[in-house]
This record gives C-alpha cells, structure tokens and sequence, in this order.
C-alpha cells in the first residue's frame, strides 16, 4: 500500500513538474513565467521528496528513519526557500523595468502582424 502512495505522490510530482516546464516555455512575459516556475517548482519537489521519504521509512529501522527525516528537512527548506527566491527575482525584475503583459499589448501586435501580412 505504501508503494502505490509513494508512486502516486513521484508521479504527481513529475506532472507537476512537467507543467511548470510547458508554463515557463509557454506564458507570455516574466512575471507569469516566474509565477508558474515558482509554485509548480515548490509543489512538484515537495511531492517528490514526500514520496521519497515514504519509500525510505517502509524498511522501518532507525537508519532509514533519520533519512527520511533528513529528505523532510530538505523538502522543508525547499519550501521556504524557493518562494522566497522567485519574489528576489521577481522584484529584480520590476526594478530593472519589466513591462507586465497586457491583452491590448498584444491585440495591437496581431493588428501590426495583419497589416504586415497585407502589405506583402
């Protein structure tokens, strides 16, 4: 039974992982990029290392326990850290002058495009 939650939890976190690379390749400016990197990056390793340190602990002896323990204190670090990285960077941005994505940005980039097309 373990096993089925310790797969379940790695391959929710490689979902999770696989979305957070479509969403940085995807979404149109930096700061939706950093937004998908940022909580799909956290979720998917903290699924991960969950599942994991489930794996480890079904031996149940006190060496497979400390592990575990140690793959926890990692994944709670992650947590606090990655957030914490992608507002750092995200801010650089913003002081370096970003320009946020708009919807008008780009309904004026396919009327350019169209009449690009027409000209040609």
């Amino acid at each position: 039974m373990i096993d089925v939650i310790t797969i379940l939890l790695v391959v929710a976190g490689f979902f999770f992982f696989t979305a957070t690379s479509i969403g940085i390749l995807r979404l149109p400016d930096f700061y939706c990029r950093m937004h998908a990197a940022g909580k799909g990056d956290t979720l998917s390793t903290l699924l991960i290392l969950l599942g994991l340190a489930l794996h480890n602990v079904t031996h149940l002896s006190s060496d497979a326990i400390l592990v575990s323990l140690k793959i926890m204190f990692i994944a709670v670090f992650i947590f606090m850290a990655s957030p914490t990285a992608t507002h750092a960077i995200i801010d650089a941005g913003f002081e370096t002058g970003a320009v946020p994505w708009t919807k008008e940005q780009t309904d004026k980039e396919e009327k350019e495009g169209d009449k690009d097309d027409l000209a040609v």
